[in-house]
């Protein structure tokens, strides 16, 4: 039975953990499940915005299941868990189409390393972010040193991971992490994916993938794909194709 399902109401696919008796924590087939589902996202025109919610009111996802990681050895750990995840995390960031987290209820390790993967959050007001991975003799290993350090304030991360202290929903709005605090997170990020939605998908795209290059978040790709995209809509191009296909020397007009 599938941990993570893909719905569709619109133009908005809505992915959904559902694990609420483990927190959702994370397990592999449950990142095997987010990387079918992303490679769908990916292809489907008809998708403009992504919401990522989670079912139960205790937590939007605990982390990762100690149970899936525990009994690994160092290098299947190194290979197979972090990066693996990591490859996952990233291609959830890097998705062009903008993506909403509903933080309804703790996002903890990997919960918050995954709602910090995606543009906007909507945050509940009892709800927390923490790493506590050092209280398990861990680091965090899916972007929180990394991506997470971009998005908080440096000393806010140290805080979470250095002195395993809790951040409530106030302080994580204050910084600019959270754009909403809302009693129904759910329904307020529905609110903000309906509204995309109704927005030239193209255009989002577009600048979702040149502020991406502007703070170094796959820029070398984002550069190409844009600089493609333009040369792809010019009559150089139109020409060079049809010159090759018909064997002869390409005349290039220049525009």
């Amino acid at each position: 039975m599938s941990a993570v399902h893909l719905d569709h109401r619109g133009r908005v696919a809505e992915l959904r953990l559902d694990n609420p008796a483990k927190l959702n924590c994370l397990t592999l087939p449950m990142l095997e499940q987010f990387a079918v589902h992303l490679e769908t996202i990916e292809r489907r025109a008809d998708i403009s915005c992504v919401l990522l919610v989670a079912e139960g009111e205790k937590a939007f996802c605990a982390g990762a299941d100690i149970g899936a990681w525990g009994g690994l050895s160092p290098a299947e750990f190194a290979r197979n868990w972090v990066r693996g995840g990591h490859r996952i995390f990233d291609r959830l960031a890097r998705l062009a189409k903008p993506t909403v987290a509903a933080i309804s209820g703790h996002a903890f390790g990997g919960g918050l390393e995954l709602a910090a993967a995606c543009d906007i959050r909507v945050m509940a007001p009892g709800a927390t972010l923490a790493l506590p991975e050092a209280g398990i003799g861990i680091v965090p290993g899916w972007s929180g040193t990394q991506r997470l350090a971009r998005l908080l304030p440096e000393p806010m991360v140290k805080e979470m991971a250095l002195f395993g202290r809790r951040i409530g929903a106030d302080r994580a709005f204050a910084c600019g992490f959270v754009a909403e605090i809302a009693e129904d997170a759910r329904a307020n990020a529905t609110v903000i994916a309906d509204a995309v939605a109704g927005l030239s998908p193209r255009s989002v795209e577009i600048a979702k993938s040149m502020i991406h290059a502007a703070r170094g978040e796959d820029g070398g790709a984002m550069i190409e794909a844009l600089g493609s995209a333009a040369i792809a809509a010019s009559a150089d191009r139109d020409e060079g194709v049809a010159a090759f296909r018909a064997k002869r020397k390409p005349e290039f007009p220049g525009t």
